[in-house]
């Protein structure tokens, strides 16, 4: 007997996914696991046991910075008590190389949920989360593969220039050697802080990453949020994937009851749009080129730079 309880400590050390869930996870057996659908980046699976469901990721070329970033983000939001996210549990390296993270299992409804609810959630995370240390984030995470740098800066103009818009002209620059776009953003970067004449902004806790493959609802149809890249930032930023979530007007009125419209919202809206729009340039080329260049190319006319 002691020999085989040997074996089981043993084959669990080589599995610390499994040695968590039966001892931290307060499970004494597993009774089955499946594979859900992960992302383009990493593998999904549901771990039944019990002592409840649990949700992992597992990714097994990069270490565990990534999935240590998205604990950080979801605990910071999920301490708000405003909008459900699944609580993380346990961030690791797999013996084989790679990494893992544990989560609270969520089981999904049938519907994609309220859009005024979602607004209002949202809104309430925007409202009670505010950083003191001003703009950023306690570690770099990633958009996508993407790196998203968040070292904390006080202003925030200069915090989205240098490690929003300017990071990612940087890169295509780098990459695509696309020396045109990289200039003109370099103009927009210039005259940007006259879109923000008159708005009151202060670092509200963003996901980062809000479309609609990050945006469920939970068996009793609340809104849940996942997958996300915090950081402390402009709250009108929580927009930029807005043509890729479907908000519609009861999102937003649900919103600004909540947090109120800023003046000139509506000026700033494609600025918030032109960083996943740079970024997706980076990740899959140059199909979302003209999209961003042509946001540059209507804001240095606006602004006559």
């Amino acid at each position: 007997r002691a020999a085989s309880r040997l074996s089981v400590v043993a084959a669990m050390s080589d599995d610390p996914i499994k040695e968590w869930i039966l001892t931290e996870g307060k499970a004494t057996q597993i009774t089955g696991t499946s594979s859900i659908g992960g992302g383009c980046i990493n593998a999904a699976q549901r771990y039944d046991t019990d002592a409840g469901s649990f949700f992992v990721k597992t990714n097994r070329r990069i270490g565990p910075a990534m999935f240590e970033g998205e604990a950080l983000g979801l605990k910071a939001m999920y301490d708000t008590k405003s909008i459900r996210v699944p609580l993380p549990y346990k961030v690791g390296s797999l013996p084989t190389g790679g990494s893992f993270i544990i989560m609270e299992f969520i089981q999904f409804g049938r519907s994609r949920g309220d859009q005024s609810a979602l607004g209002r959630k949202l809104a309430e995370m925007h409202k009670s989360a505010k950083s003191d240390k001003g703009y950023g984030f306690y570690v770099e995470n990633t958009i996508g593969s993407t790196p998203q740098i968040n070292t904390w800066t006080a202003d925030w103009i200069e915090f989205y220039s240098k490690h929003r818009l300017g990071y990612q002209l940087k890169l295509i620059s780098q990459r695509f050697g696309d020396s045109a776009i990289y200039e003109k953003g370099q103009r927009l970067i210039e005259k940007m802080h006259l879109l923000f004449d008159g708005a009151v902004i202060e670092p509200c806790l963003l996901h980062g990453d809000l479309w609609s493959g990050n945006i469920s609802a939970d068996a009793n149809g609340d809104p849940v949020i996942l997958d996300p890249a915090c950081y402390y930032g402009h709250n009108e930023a929580e927009f930029g994937m807005s043509w890729c979530a479907g908000f519609g007007g009861d999102f937003y009125s649900s919103y600004f009851e909540v947090m109120p419209k800023q003046p000139g919202f509506e000026k700033r809206r494609d600025l918030y749009l032109l960083y996943h729009y740079l970024n997706h340039y980076n990740l899959f080329g140059s199909g979302y080129r003209s999209s961003a260049m042509s946001i540059i190319d209507d804001y240095l006319r606006m602004l006559k730079a």
